[in-house]
């Protein structure tokens, strides 16, 4: 127990006495510092990109909510549902009702040329035909300015994120898709979800525009109770008049994000690693530096009877103390320059673009700051192992 005791007291005196003489080594602490600032800001900042996309998808679905598709679609632009097809789905049990009927709303899928606000370049966004039924399938959603399209007008409705981010479509303005003009009558949110991306319509009337017949893509199906979906689901997939896949709303647009969250995740983390590389050079010449500045120190520690892993011990610690200060900037950084940035990309299962927000989350700040103790601690290593290897002898003579 006195050993143990010994121990740490040399630990904590010599790791003190490291600390304290860092502002005399204040240039090179500083620029190991700013390098691992730097990637943790980069890796944060990246990947809170599919975070922020991943939020904006799972947060579209609710549990209670249901899609459905013809088999072997994987989304929306590859189904087709007959009118024939629409009808079962909406006479089918499980379903809730409202005012208007069963909670069903057929619904078609388009994309549309819309230029972006900030380059003018032209972007995919998706214009979907409903009628209104959708409201009541689709709680979230709630008209904020302007009033909901009247049905058989060729008037539209825009999501926020979308007028955020397109140009041609504010509020009161006329928008040319198709071969028809259409008047801006309102827009509405939807709690952040991916309805904001999009623009919507009566179904009725962009099935003409776009020769579509009678035909929808999807019916977004608002069951009585989460509890019912099995009951629905069989009953359809069971009803031999029919060739189609039923999944609860939530696990249709998860399964939307896997690619983009998937392809952002590994270049993000690809990007960290690279520049991870030169802040652990950084790292290891900061130490260094600091292990020939005080050899003296050192060895006169060593001659006093300090063992060898306290002298370790002490230089990791000051490692990790730089890392950590400049992971806790990199991390600050990233969350007030990036946590809320609104944008847009590809979703390209859809091939639609697709608004969104950063999302700088408290694990992805534990992420980098355990990135950045990870660099910390491999820059310190060699050079604290040469410092407990010092010759005392050799030090001492040169006192």
């Amino acid at each position: 127990m006195r050993r143990l005791l010994n121990w740490v007291s040399q630990i904590s005196a010599v790791t003190l006495l490291n600390l304290r003489t860092i502002p005399e080594r204040r240039g090179a602490s500083i620029s190991a510092m700013v390098g691992v600032a730097g990637v943790v800001t980069v890796f944060v900042a990246v990947l809170s990109i599919a975070e922020g996309f991943r939020i904006t998808m799972t947060t579209t679905g609710s549990p209670d909510t249901a899609i459905v598709m013809r088999s072997g679609s994987d989304s929306e632009m590859t189904s087709a549902l007959t009118v024939d097809d629409t009808k079962i789905i909406a006479d089918a049990p499980g379903l809730a009702r409202g005012p208007r009927g069963s909670l069903a709303s057929n619904e078609l899928f388009v994309i549309v040329d819309v230029p972006k606000r900030s380059t003018g370049t032209g972007a995919n966004v998706p214009l979907r035909g409903v009628d209104l039924t959708a409201f009541d399938v689709r709680e979230k959603v709630r008209i904020i300015a302007g009033r909901k399209f009247e049905p058989g007008h060729n008037e539209i409705v825009v999501g926020s994120g979308a007028l955020k981010e397109f140009s041609g479509i504010d509020l009161g303005s006329k928008a040319h898709f198709g071969s028809m003009e259409w008047d801006v009558v309102g827009v509405f949110d939807s709690a952040g979800s991916l309805a904001e991306s999009e623009i919507w319509t009566d179904g009725n009337i962009l099935r003409g525009v776009y020769h579509r017949g009678t035909t929808s893509q999807a019916v977004y199906a608002k069951l009585a109770s989460p509890g019912a979906f099995d009951t629905f689901k069989d009953a359809l997939t069971a009803d031999p008049r029919l060739n189609v896949k039923v999944m609860r709303e939530t696990e249709y647009y998860e399964s939307q994000s896997l690619a983009i969250t998937a392809l952002v995740t590994k270049l993000g983390t690809m990007i960290a690693l690279l520049m991870g590389v030169g802040a652990v050079f950084g790292a290891l010449n900061t130490m260094y530096s600091a292990v020939a500045s005080r050899s003296r120190e050192i060895a006169t520690l060593r001659a006093l009877g300090f063992g060898g892993s306290p002298v370790v011990i002490s230089v990791l610690a000051e490692s990790l103390v730089l890392a950590l200060i400049g992971g806790g900037i990199g991390g600050a950084l990233a969350y007030f320059v990036f946590n809320g940035y609104h944008t847009a990309t590809m979703n390209w299962q859809t091939f639609s673009q697709v608004t969104f927000a950063f999302r700088v989350t408290p694990k992805l700040l534990a992420q980098g700051i355990t990135y950045s103790l990870l660099m910390g601690m491999i820059g310190g290593l060699l050079p604290s192992i040469r410092a407990a290897r010092l010759s005392v002898a050799a030090a001492l003579r040169d006192l």
